[in-house]
């Protein structure tokens, strides 16, 4: 990819070009209705060293000079191209708003932890990769796959298993489980609501601790299990390539736990007691969850802003407020116990990653 190509990709999507005194580091920008969009171009293919604190003070430059601009919502993606994998990654691994382009294979690179896709970007940047030809010899070879020598073949087989392994399993599992018990209560009738479904009286006498679990997978009808489905189909996805599939998981059932004992106490103080059931726990869950996610994105993130999704929340809290036979308890225990739990996993791998670090700058 010469910087000819990347230009004219650029000006031909509409961007602007602002340069800098350095070859290497170039940003291209757009008007959006809502703001500005920045792509800034690094070429880490020169015999140059970046630091981290190097980058981000860059970042921070680009931003000024756009605020000086008056210009003050900024969406800044950086594009990393390098023949070097392991040395650009030290600059985007951590950062969820940086792609890389592996020149070595003509593969762009986006870890689990970044942004999927950044204003329709992504598909322009990988139709432009798939029509190029990465050809640096002589010798006539006309397939890619000839081109590569052994290390390349491997960075993009280690390329394809990051990628395979970013894709939201969890979250397709948990959509795929919640139907299937569904279509299984279409025949067996009331067997597995009896026997699952969430109740004080249960807990409390029976001891059916299993049931604030069991409870999660069981709808009443279809639209209250396409109803669930539809919001965590699109949530959940998002969290779980932002937090990880692990933690993605202990989030969804920390949530939905939290939601029946948020329920629970609310029987128990009110003395009206009923069965629950339902996923809606565990999906305010992860509306909870990306909540904080946007809030530490400055406010935005996958297109979906603080104030859209506070909104979305709030009305949904509001329906149920005002609807009958609804768990607003289980809907506040779970929105506050995804955000929690969010809060204390972002934390918990973010002194990780400082212990990671400071051994890397002891050795």
């Amino acid at each position: 990819m010469t910087s000819e190509q990347v230009e004219r990709l650029f000006y031909e999507n509409g961007y602007m070009k602002t340069p800098s005194n350095l070859p290497e580091f170039t940003f291209y920008w757009r008007k959006e209705n809502q703001g500005i969009t920045v792509i800034f171009v690094i070429d880490y293919r020169q015999e140059i060293y970046i630091s981290v604190d190097q980058y981000a003070h860059m970042k921070e430059k680009i931003i000024e000079f756009f605020h000086a601009k008056g210009e003050r919502e900024i969406h800044m993606l950086s594009l990393i191209l390098s023949s070097d994998t392991e040395k650009a990654k030290k600059l985007c691994v951590n950062d969820s708003f940086c792609w890389m382009v592996d020149m070595n294979v003509g593969r762009l690179l986006i870890f689990e932890n970044q942004v999927d896709d950044f204003y329709g970007f992504r598909k322009i940047l990988e139709n432009l990769m798939t029509q190029m030809s990465f050809a640096t010899d002589d010798e006539g070879l006309s397939s890619k796959e000839e081109r590569l020598s052994g290390r390349d073949v491997r960075s993009a087989e280690k390329w394809s298993r990051e990628r395979i392994a970013g894709l939201p399993w969890v979250n397709i599992c948990l959509v795929a489980v919640n139907v299937f018990v569904f279509l299984i209560c279409t025949f067996t009738g009331e067997l597995l609501y009896n026997k699952g479904a969430f109740g004080v009286q249960e807990i409390m006498v029976d001891r059916s601790y299993y049931r604030m679990i069991t409870s999660m997978f069981l709808h009443s009808d279809v639209d209250h299990l396409v109803s669930n489905m539809i919001v965590l189909y699109y949530v959940g996805e998002i969290v779980e390539r932002k937090v990880g599939h692990i933690p993605y998981v202990i989030i969804y059932f920390l949530s939905g736990t939290a939601g029946n004992i948020f329920s629970m106490g609310y029987e128990l103080w009110s003395g009206d007691y009923y069965s629950s059931i339902g996923a809606s726990g565990a999906v305010f869950g992860a509306e909870g969850a990306l909540l904080l996610l946007i809030i530490l994105h400055h406010g935005k993130m996958e297109h979906v802003t603080v104030s859209r999704l506070a909104f979305a929340i709030a009305f949904s809290l509001y329906c149920g407020f005002t609807g009958s036979y609804v768990n607003n308890a289980a809907h506040i225990g779970g929105v506050l116990m995804g955000f929690a739990a969010t809060a204390v996993i972002v934390m918990l791998c973010a002194r990780v990653r400082m212990g990671k670090d400071r051994d890397i700058n002891e050795n």
